[in-house]
């Protein structure tokens, strides 16, 4: 068996960089910028109306109102800027209009009434208030989001305003998912008493997904012709194969037998940690296919998947990722043998992580009280209440 960070440093060796290529808009959010994003106009582009009311001119902050102020006109949303040709009047303007010449303060309509044409305030003090200036958010040219940022629906809104109905994006890898074994049935099958559904590959698809990759699904029953054939097929269209299944010790094991029958290079097999120790990876020189094959219990696939996969998906990316830490909430005892990825609850007063009970990596509906797991390395000591670990949130 090979350690966590050797695990890592290997499956890190295999990144790999899969082009650019641009996008509508529409279908942006998720994906990973391949640039940098500019204004290109001031934001706002010019004074704005924050406010329904009116717009006056105010000489002097410390000037008192004048009890009405007749209207001049309206400035609406969209419309060319108007002039306040005498400061004893006023325009109405609406939210988001341009604010007219000569004006420099919004009283809402809920500090006035309107009446014979005029606007009576029901105030006698102001400042000048209610108006987003120009250039206030970002001046033109600056960077607003950098290149690498997955891009979130936030992003969407900035990438329209700043004029980008296109974006150029990171192209991700062709992906297929596999699940292995007899005892699997389709997630709308009613299972016999000796079957299960399918739930390892609905979870890879989710996590894919979440990033933008639109991966296929596939099974595979336990024969090793049916496997051999499968995946010598896969194995040459697609760019990575994560598998759930068949690479522990057991007589219907035949994934790692195959995968190198199959000219696959092993990188590894079998870690120094608990849950997920039988997972394999490997590397098919020819068709440039990454191969991420994980053990069947639910917790193992999940966690392997965010910790090993995630990591070698952005620094596929060119992005950078770290772990945040979380203080142990409770001391806890060591393991010489092996490293641990722990089930915590986050206090959310605090932030520290208490591990929690479950049943074990075949526990999957544990990871519905599962915040994250914390990392905890191999020791010989207890690891403390107190102290600091790499903390994978559930996503």
């Amino acid at each position: 068996m090979i350690t966590i960070q050797e695990a890592l440093d290997l499956v890190l060796s295999q990144k790999q960089s899969y082009g650019i290529e641009e996008i509508p808009l529409t279908e942006a959010v998720g994906r990973f910028l391949a640039e940098d994003i500019f204004t290109d106009r001031d934001a706002p582009p010019f004074d704005r109306v924050m406010m329904d009311g009116i717009a006056i001119h105010l000489a002097d902050l410390q000037d008192s109102l004048k009890p009405n102020y007749p209207i001049q006109g309206i400035q609406a949303a969209g419309s060319p800027q108007m002039n306040l040709i005498d400061t004893s009047h006023c325009l109405e303007v609406m939210t988001g209009a341009i604010l007219p010449i000569n004006t420099n303060t919004i009283i809402p309509y809920e500090e006035i009434e309107i009446k014979g044409g005029k606007a009576h305030l029901n105030i006698e003090k102001v400042a000048k208030r209610f108006i987003h200036y120009q250039g206030s958010d970002s001046k033109k040219g600056e960077k607003v989001l950098g290149k690498g940022k997955q891009i979130n629906t936030g992003d969407i809104g900035i990438l329209a305003t700043v004029g980008q109905a296109k974006v150029k994006v990171a192209k991700l890898p062709k992906a297929a998912i596999i699940s292995t074994g007899d005892e699997l049935v389709d997630v709308d099958q009613s299972p016999l008493p000796h079957q299960i559904r399918k739930s390892n590959v609905y979870s890879l698809w989710a996590s894919l997904h979440q990033d933008g990759i639109q991966a296929e699904m596939h099974h595979i029953l336990d024969d090793k012709e049916a496997l051999r054939e499968k995946l010598s097929s896969l194995v040459k269209d697609f760019d990575i194969l994560l598998l759930s299944g068949g690479v522990s010790k057991g007589k219907f094991d035949h994934i790692p037998e195959i995968l190198e029958e199959l000219g696959v290079q092993k990188l590894f097999h079998r870690i120094a940690q608990r849950p997920g120790k039988p997972f394999w990876f490997g590397h098919h020189e020819e068709f440039n296919t990454k191969i991420f094959a994980y053990p069947g219990n639910p917790v193992s696939t999940y966690v392997n998947h965010l910790f090993y996969f995630k990591q070698w998906l952005h620094a596929s990316l060119r992005i950078g990722w770290r772990f945040e830490t979380k203080e142990l909430g409770e001391g806890i005892p060591g393991n010489p043998n092996l490293a641990r990825f722990i089930s915590v609850n986050l206090d959310h007063e605090n932030g520290k992580a208490f591990p929690i009970n479950h049943n074990g990596s075949g526990d999957l509906f544990s990871l519905a009280h599962t915040d994250g797991f914390l990392l905890l390395p191999q020791r010989e000591g207890d690891y403390s209440k107190g102290e600091r670990f790499p903390f994978i949130a559930v996503r």
